[in-house]
Protein backbone atom coordinates (compact mmCIF):
# COMPACT_ATOMS: atom_id res chain seq x y z
CA UNK A 1 0.00 0.00 0.00
CA UNK A 2 1.32 3.43 -0.89
CA UNK A 3 1.99 5.68 2.08
CA UNK A 4 -1.10 7.70 2.95
CA UNK A 5 -3.37 5.87 0.49
CA UNK A 6 -5.96 3.55 2.09
CA UNK A 7 -5.63 -0.09 1.08
CA UNK A 8 -9.13 -0.10 -0.40
CA UNK A 9 -8.08 2.69 -2.80
CA UNK A 10 -4.85 1.09 -3.96
CA UNK A 11 -6.22 -2.46 -4.06
CA UNK A 12 -9.41 -1.93 -6.05
CA UNK A 13 -9.78 1.25 -8.09
CA UNK A 14 -10.70 2.46 -11.58
CA UNK A 15 -7.34 1.43 -13.01
CA UNK A 16 -7.76 -2.15 -11.83
CA UNK A 17 -11.37 -2.30 -13.04
CA UNK A 18 -10.29 -1.03 -16.45
CA UNK A 19 -7.52 -3.64 -16.55
CA UNK A 20 -10.00 -6.44 -15.85
CA UNK A 21 -12.35 -5.12 -18.51
CA UNK A 22 -9.57 -5.00 -21.11
CA UNK A 23 -8.50 -8.57 -20.29
CA UNK A 24 -12.05 -9.85 -20.61
CA UNK A 25 -12.67 -7.99 -23.87
CA UNK A 26 -9.49 -9.49 -25.32
CA UNK A 27 -10.94 -13.01 -25.04
CA UNK A 28 -14.64 -12.12 -25.38
CA UNK A 29 -15.23 -9.25 -27.84
CA UNK A 30 -18.92 -9.11 -26.88
CA UNK A 31 -17.98 -8.01 -23.35
CA UNK A 32 -19.23 -4.43 -22.91
CA UNK A 33 -16.23 -2.77 -21.27
CA UNK A 34 -17.77 0.69 -21.12
CA UNK A 35 -20.95 -0.41 -19.38
CA UNK A 36 -19.04 -2.73 -17.04
CA UNK A 37 -16.69 0.05 -15.91
CA UNK A 38 -19.55 2.51 -15.55
CA UNK A 39 -21.64 0.08 -13.47
CA UNK A 40 -18.75 -0.65 -11.13
CA UNK A 41 -17.55 2.93 -10.73
CA UNK A 42 -21.06 4.16 -9.91
CA UNK A 43 -20.71 2.26 -6.60
CA UNK A 44 -17.03 1.63 -5.95
CA UNK A 45 -15.92 4.96 -4.36
CA UNK A 46 -18.41 4.58 -1.50
CA UNK A 47 -17.43 1.02 -0.54
CA UNK A 48 -14.89 -0.64 1.75
CA UNK A 49 -12.44 -3.17 0.35
CA UNK A 50 -14.42 -6.42 0.63
CA UNK A 51 -17.53 -4.67 -0.63
CA UNK A 52 -15.53 -3.32 -3.58
CA UNK A 53 -14.46 -6.84 -4.50
CA UNK A 54 -18.06 -8.04 -4.22
CA UNK A 55 -19.25 -5.10 -6.32
CA UNK A 56 -16.91 -6.04 -9.17
CA UNK A 57 -17.93 -9.70 -8.85
CA UNK A 58 -21.61 -8.74 -9.14
CA UNK A 59 -20.84 -6.69 -12.23
CA UNK A 60 -19.09 -9.72 -13.71
CA UNK A 61 -22.26 -11.72 -13.13
CA UNK A 62 -24.26 -9.07 -14.98
CA UNK A 63 -21.93 -8.78 -17.96
CA UNK A 64 -20.65 -12.33 -18.48
CA UNK A 65 -22.80 -15.20 -19.80
CA UNK A 66 -25.51 -16.43 -17.43
CA UNK A 67 -24.10 -19.93 -17.78
CA UNK A 68 -21.52 -20.03 -14.95
CA UNK A 69 -19.42 -22.64 -16.69
CA UNK A 70 -19.11 -20.42 -19.77
CA UNK A 71 -18.40 -17.35 -17.64
CA UNK A 72 -15.72 -19.23 -15.72
CA UNK A 73 -14.04 -20.29 -18.96
CA UNK A 74 -13.86 -16.65 -20.08
CA UNK A 75 -12.36 -15.58 -16.75
CA UNK A 76 -9.66 -18.24 -16.91
CA UNK A 77 -8.86 -17.39 -20.52
CA UNK A 78 -8.46 -13.73 -19.55
CA UNK A 79 -5.82 -14.42 -16.90
CA UNK A 80 -2.24 -13.43 -17.74
CA UNK A 81 0.35 -16.21 -18.03
CA UNK A 82 1.22 -17.55 -14.60
CA UNK A 83 4.94 -17.31 -15.34
CA UNK A 84 4.63 -13.83 -16.83
CA UNK A 85 8.09 -12.23 -16.58
CA UNK A 86 6.48 -8.83 -15.96
CA UNK A 87 4.59 -10.01 -12.86
CA UNK A 88 5.59 -7.70 -10.01
CA UNK A 89 3.23 -8.79 -7.24
CA UNK A 90 3.94 -10.69 -4.05
CA UNK A 91 3.16 -14.36 -3.49
CA UNK A 92 -0.17 -13.18 -2.10
CA UNK A 93 -1.02 -11.87 -5.58
CA UNK A 94 -2.62 -8.81 -7.12
CA UNK A 95 -5.96 -7.50 -5.87
CA UNK A 96 -6.89 -6.95 -9.50
CA UNK A 97 -7.91 -10.60 -9.66
CA UNK A 98 -9.69 -10.82 -6.29
CA UNK A 99 -13.19 -10.38 -7.79
CA UNK A 100 -12.75 -13.47 -9.93
CA UNK A 101 -12.58 -15.91 -7.00
CA UNK A 102 -15.36 -14.01 -5.23
CA UNK A 103 -17.50 -14.45 -8.36
CA UNK A 104 -16.77 -18.19 -8.38
CA UNK A 105 -17.64 -18.50 -4.69
CA UNK A 106 -20.94 -16.67 -4.86
CA UNK A 107 -22.18 -17.79 -8.28
CA UNK A 108 -20.36 -21.06 -8.98
CA UNK A 109 -20.73 -22.86 -5.65
CA UNK A 110 -23.31 -25.35 -6.95
CA UNK A 111 -23.38 -29.10 -7.40
CA UNK A 112 -23.48 -28.69 -11.16
CA UNK A 113 -20.44 -26.43 -11.27
CA UNK A 114 -18.50 -27.92 -8.37
CA UNK A 115 -15.65 -29.52 -10.29
CA UNK A 116 -15.12 -26.64 -12.71
CA UNK A 117 -15.37 -24.05 -9.95
CA UNK A 118 -12.79 -25.79 -7.75
CA UNK A 119 -10.51 -26.12 -10.75
CA UNK A 120 -10.97 -22.40 -11.35
CA UNK A 121 -9.94 -21.57 -7.76
CA UNK A 122 -6.84 -23.70 -8.27
CA UNK A 123 -5.85 -21.49 -11.21
CA UNK A 124 -7.01 -18.21 -9.67
CA UNK A 125 -4.99 -18.66 -6.49
CA UNK A 126 -1.83 -18.36 -8.58
CA UNK A 127 -2.83 -14.76 -9.33
CA UNK A 128 -4.58 -13.78 -6.11
CA UNK A 129 -4.99 -15.94 -3.03
CA UNK A 130 -8.37 -17.71 -3.05
CA UNK A 131 -8.68 -19.04 0.51
CA UNK A 132 -11.73 -16.91 1.30
CA UNK A 133 -13.62 -18.29 -1.69
CA UNK A 134 -12.64 -21.88 -0.92
CA UNK A 135 -14.46 -21.75 2.41
CA UNK A 136 -17.85 -21.42 0.70
CA UNK A 137 -17.20 -24.75 -1.01
CA UNK A 138 -16.00 -26.42 2.20
CA UNK A 139 -19.26 -25.48 3.93
CA UNK A 140 -21.50 -26.44 1.01
CA UNK A 141 -19.71 -29.61 -0.16
CA UNK A 142 -17.29 -30.62 2.61
CA UNK A 143 -16.42 -34.17 1.51
CA UNK A 144 -15.90 -33.41 -2.16
CA UNK A 145 -14.01 -30.19 -1.45
CA UNK A 146 -11.69 -31.75 1.13
CA UNK A 147 -10.86 -34.57 -1.29
CA UNK A 148 -9.79 -31.91 -3.77
CA UNK A 149 -7.88 -29.98 -1.11
CA UNK A 150 -5.90 -33.09 -0.13
CA UNK A 151 -4.90 -33.50 -3.78
CA UNK A 152 -3.85 -29.84 -3.88
CA UNK A 153 -1.43 -30.46 -1.02
CA UNK A 154 0.70 -32.41 -3.53
CA UNK A 155 0.40 -29.89 -6.36
CA UNK A 156 3.61 -28.75 -8.11
CA UNK A 157 2.64 -25.08 -7.69
CA UNK A 158 3.35 -23.71 -4.22
CA UNK A 159 0.43 -21.26 -4.46
CA UNK A 160 -1.96 -24.23 -4.74
CA UNK A 161 -0.26 -26.09 -1.89
CA UNK A 162 -0.54 -22.99 0.27
CA UNK A 163 -4.26 -22.72 -0.57
CA UNK A 164 -4.76 -26.23 0.82
CA UNK A 165 -3.51 -25.08 4.22
CA UNK A 166 -4.73 -21.49 4.29
CA UNK A 167 -8.24 -22.18 3.03
CA UNK A 168 -8.85 -24.80 5.73
CA UNK A 169 -7.58 -22.74 8.69
CA UNK A 170 -10.01 -22.98 11.64
CA UNK A 171 -9.91 -19.23 12.32
CA UNK A 172 -8.91 -17.48 9.11
CA UNK A 173 -9.20 -13.73 9.78
CA UNK A 174 -11.95 -11.76 8.01
CA UNK A 175 -13.32 -14.90 6.35
CA UNK A 176 -16.35 -17.16 6.82
CA UNK A 177 -16.07 -19.82 9.52
CA UNK A 178 -15.96 -23.39 8.22
CA UNK A 179 -18.03 -26.25 9.59
CA UNK A 180 -15.21 -28.76 10.01
CA UNK A 181 -13.76 -30.48 13.07
CA UNK A 182 -10.62 -28.79 14.36
CA UNK A 183 -8.49 -31.72 13.18
CA UNK A 184 -10.08 -32.14 9.75
CA UNK A 185 -7.13 -30.73 7.81
CA UNK A 186 -4.32 -32.42 9.73
CA UNK A 187 -3.69 -34.91 6.86
CA UNK A 188 -3.25 -31.87 4.61
CA UNK A 189 -0.79 -30.26 7.03
CA UNK A 190 1.10 -33.56 7.32
CA UNK A 191 1.76 -33.26 3.59
CA UNK A 192 2.84 -29.63 3.82
CA UNK A 193 4.98 -29.04 6.92
CA UNK A 194 8.05 -30.35 5.07
CA UNK A 195 7.46 -28.00 2.13
CA UNK A 196 10.40 -26.06 0.67
CA UNK A 197 8.38 -22.84 0.25
CA UNK A 198 8.21 -20.38 3.16
CA UNK A 199 4.88 -19.16 1.72
CA UNK A 200 3.53 -22.65 2.45
CA UNK A 201 5.19 -23.28 5.81
CA UNK A 202 4.08 -19.87 7.07
CA UNK A 203 0.49 -20.89 6.33
CA UNK A 204 0.99 -24.28 8.00
CA UNK A 205 2.27 -22.53 11.14
CA UNK A 206 -0.67 -20.09 11.11
CA UNK A 207 -3.03 -23.05 10.78
CA UNK A 208 -1.49 -24.79 13.80
CA UNK A 209 -1.60 -21.50 15.73
CA UNK A 210 -5.35 -21.44 15.04
CA UNK A 211 -5.60 -24.95 16.49
CA UNK A 212 -3.82 -23.85 19.68
CA UNK A 213 -6.69 -21.50 20.44
CA UNK A 214 -9.06 -24.46 20.80
CA UNK A 215 -6.89 -27.50 21.53
CA UNK A 216 -3.32 -26.72 22.67
CA UNK A 217 -2.61 -30.38 23.35
CA UNK A 218 -3.47 -31.39 19.80
CA UNK A 219 -1.25 -28.65 18.37
CA UNK A 220 1.71 -29.70 20.53
CA UNK A 221 1.20 -33.33 19.56
CA UNK A 222 1.25 -32.44 15.85
CA UNK A 223 4.40 -30.36 16.23
CA UNK A 224 6.12 -33.11 18.19
CA UNK A 225 5.41 -35.65 15.44
CA UNK A 226 6.78 -33.29 12.82
CA UNK A 227 9.86 -32.37 14.84
CA UNK A 228 10.82 -35.99 15.46
CA UNK A 229 10.22 -37.01 11.84
CA UNK A 230 13.28 -35.07 10.65
CA UNK A 231 11.48 -34.40 7.36
CA UNK A 232 12.01 -30.63 7.54
CA UNK A 233 15.26 -28.67 7.79
CA UNK A 234 15.98 -27.88 11.46
CA UNK A 235 15.97 -24.10 10.92
CA UNK A 236 12.62 -24.22 9.10
CA UNK A 237 11.15 -26.58 11.68
CA UNK A 238 12.17 -24.10 14.37
CA UNK A 239 10.41 -21.36 12.41
CA UNK A 240 7.23 -23.46 12.14
CA UNK A 241 7.27 -24.26 15.86
CA UNK A 242 7.84 -20.68 16.95
CA UNK A 243 5.11 -19.35 14.66
CA UNK A 244 2.71 -22.11 15.64
CA UNK A 245 3.13 -21.49 19.37
CA UNK A 246 3.20 -17.69 19.35
CA UNK A 247 -0.30 -17.33 20.82
CA UNK A 248 0.39 -19.86 23.57
CA UNK A 249 3.66 -18.10 24.36
CA UNK A 250 1.89 -14.74 24.59
CA UNK A 251 -0.64 -16.32 26.96
CA UNK A 252 2.11 -17.85 29.09
CA UNK A 253 0.93 -21.43 28.50
CA UNK A 254 3.37 -23.62 30.48
CA UNK A 255 3.20 -26.62 28.13
CA UNK A 256 4.34 -24.45 25.24
CA UNK A 257 7.44 -23.33 27.14
CA UNK A 258 8.20 -26.91 28.14
CA UNK A 259 7.94 -27.90 24.47
CA UNK A 260 10.33 -25.10 23.56
CA UNK A 261 12.77 -26.23 26.23
CA UNK A 262 12.73 -23.01 28.24
CA UNK A 263 12.00 -22.48 31.90
CA UNK A 264 8.82 -20.77 33.07
CA UNK A 265 10.85 -19.49 36.04
CA UNK A 266 14.17 -18.36 34.57
CA UNK A 267 16.81 -16.96 36.90
CA UNK A 268 16.74 -13.47 35.44
CA UNK A 269 15.48 -10.16 36.69
CA UNK A 270 14.35 -6.94 35.03
CA UNK A 271 15.38 -3.63 36.54
CA UNK A 272 15.23 0.02 35.57
CA UNK A 273 12.16 -0.31 33.33
CA UNK A 274 11.50 3.22 32.11
CA UNK A 275 9.40 4.90 29.47
CA UNK A 276 10.85 7.85 27.57
CA UNK A 277 8.00 10.11 28.68
CA UNK A 278 5.38 9.84 31.38
CA UNK A 279 2.77 11.24 28.99
CA UNK A 280 2.21 10.15 25.40
CA UNK A 281 -0.28 11.35 22.80
CA UNK A 282 -2.41 8.77 21.01
CA UNK A 283 -0.85 8.31 17.58
CA UNK A 284 2.70 8.88 18.81
CA UNK A 285 5.36 6.31 19.66
CA UNK A 286 6.17 5.03 23.14
CA UNK A 287 9.86 4.42 23.75
CA UNK A 288 11.03 2.33 26.68
CA UNK A 289 14.16 0.66 28.03
CA UNK A 290 15.16 -1.81 30.70
CA UNK A 291 18.05 -3.76 32.14
CA UNK A 292 17.96 -7.56 32.03
CA UNK A 293 20.29 -9.49 34.32
CA UNK A 294 21.05 -13.18 34.71
CA UNK A 295 21.17 -14.09 38.40
CA UNK A 296 21.59 -17.86 38.13
CA UNK A 297 24.44 -20.30 37.53
CA UNK A 298 23.42 -21.37 34.04
CA UNK A 299 22.72 -19.80 30.68
CA UNK A 300 19.06 -18.94 30.38
CA UNK A 301 17.05 -18.83 27.15
CA UNK A 302 14.49 -16.08 27.60
CA UNK A 303 11.52 -15.20 25.41
CA UNK A 304 10.73 -11.54 25.93
CA UNK A 305 7.33 -10.06 25.16
CA UNK A 306 5.72 -6.85 26.31
CA UNK A 307 2.11 -6.12 27.13
CA UNK A 308 0.29 -2.86 26.58
CA UNK A 309 -2.76 -2.25 28.78
CA UNK A 310 -4.76 0.72 27.52
CA UNK A 311 -8.05 2.44 28.39
CA UNK A 312 -11.03 1.61 26.20
CA UNK A 313 -13.27 4.35 24.91
CA UNK A 314 -16.37 3.14 26.73
CA UNK A 315 -15.30 1.15 29.79
CA UNK A 316 -12.43 -0.84 31.22
CA UNK A 317 -9.07 -1.61 29.69
CA UNK A 318 -7.90 -3.52 26.67
CA UNK A 319 -4.69 -5.48 26.37
CA UNK A 320 -2.29 -6.35 23.57
CA UNK A 321 0.77 -8.62 23.73
CA UNK A 322 3.70 -7.89 21.41
CA UNK A 323 6.64 -10.09 20.50
CA UNK A 324 10.05 -8.63 21.30
CA UNK A 325 12.95 -11.06 21.11
CA UNK A 326 14.47 -14.35 22.26
CA UNK A 327 18.00 -14.32 23.67
CA UNK A 328 20.53 -16.52 25.44
CA UNK A 329 21.71 -14.90 28.67
CA UNK A 330 24.92 -16.38 30.20
CA UNK A 331 25.38 -16.44 33.98
CA UNK A 332 26.00 -13.00 35.46
CA UNK A 333 25.44 -11.15 32.18
CA UNK A 334 23.58 -7.83 32.10
CA UNK A 335 21.98 -6.33 29.00
CA UNK A 336 20.46 -2.92 28.45
CA UNK A 337 17.58 -3.14 25.99
CA UNK A 338 15.45 -0.53 24.22
CA UNK A 339 12.24 -0.73 22.23
CA UNK A 340 9.52 1.49 20.80
CA UNK A 341 5.84 0.87 20.09
CA UNK A 342 3.36 2.83 18.03
CA UNK A 343 0.33 3.96 20.01
CA UNK A 344 -1.96 4.41 17.03
CA UNK A 345 -5.46 3.00 17.23
CA UNK A 346 -6.18 0.10 14.89
CA UNK A 347 -9.30 -1.74 13.78
CA UNK A 348 -8.85 -4.19 16.65
CA UNK A 349 -7.36 -1.81 19.20
CA UNK A 350 -9.11 1.47 19.93
CA UNK A 351 -7.07 3.57 22.35
CA UNK A 352 -8.63 6.14 24.67
CA UNK A 353 -7.08 8.75 26.97
CA UNK A 354 -6.18 7.68 30.48
CA UNK A 355 -3.68 5.72 32.53
CA UNK A 356 -1.96 2.93 30.62
CA UNK A 357 0.49 0.29 31.76
CA UNK A 358 3.45 -1.42 30.14
CA UNK A 359 4.35 -4.93 31.37
CA UNK A 360 7.47 -6.91 30.52
CA UNK A 361 6.80 -10.63 30.11
CA UNK A 362 9.65 -13.17 30.41
CA UNK A 363 8.91 -16.77 29.41
CA UNK A 364 5.21 -16.18 29.93
CA UNK A 365 5.43 -14.43 33.30
CA UNK A 366 4.99 -10.70 33.83
CA UNK A 367 7.98 -9.55 35.84
CA UNK A 368 7.99 -5.75 35.63
CA UNK A 369 5.60 -2.93 34.86
CA UNK A 370 5.35 0.83 34.66
CA UNK A 371 2.58 3.35 34.00
CA UNK A 372 2.17 6.29 31.66
CA UNK A 373 -0.63 8.62 30.66
CA UNK A 374 -2.27 8.58 27.24
CA UNK A 375 -3.55 11.91 26.00
CA UNK A 376 -5.96 12.48 23.11
CA UNK A 377 -4.49 13.19 19.71
CA UNK A 378 -4.32 16.88 18.88
CA UNK A 379 -5.61 18.29 15.62
CA UNK A 380 -2.81 19.37 13.30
Amino acid sequence: MSQGIPLKESAMNRSRVESLAADLFRVEPRFDTGRFIADVMAQLPHLELKSRIACVADALASHLPADIGAATAIILAALPPHDDATFAGSDFGLYTYAPYSDFIARYGCTRRNLESSLNALKELTKHFTAEDALRYFINAFPDETMNTVRAWSHDPDYHVRRLASEGTRPALPWSPRINLPIDAAIPVLDNLYSDTSRFVTQSVANHVNDITRTDPGLALSILNQWRTSNNQRPAEMTFIINQSLRTLVKKGHPDAFEFLGVSTAPMVKVTDLEVDASTVTIGDTLGFNLTLQSIGARTERVIIDYVLQYPRARTGHGEAVFKWTTIELPPGETRHMTRSQSLRSTANRKLAPGTSRLHIQINGTRVAETAFELFPATDS
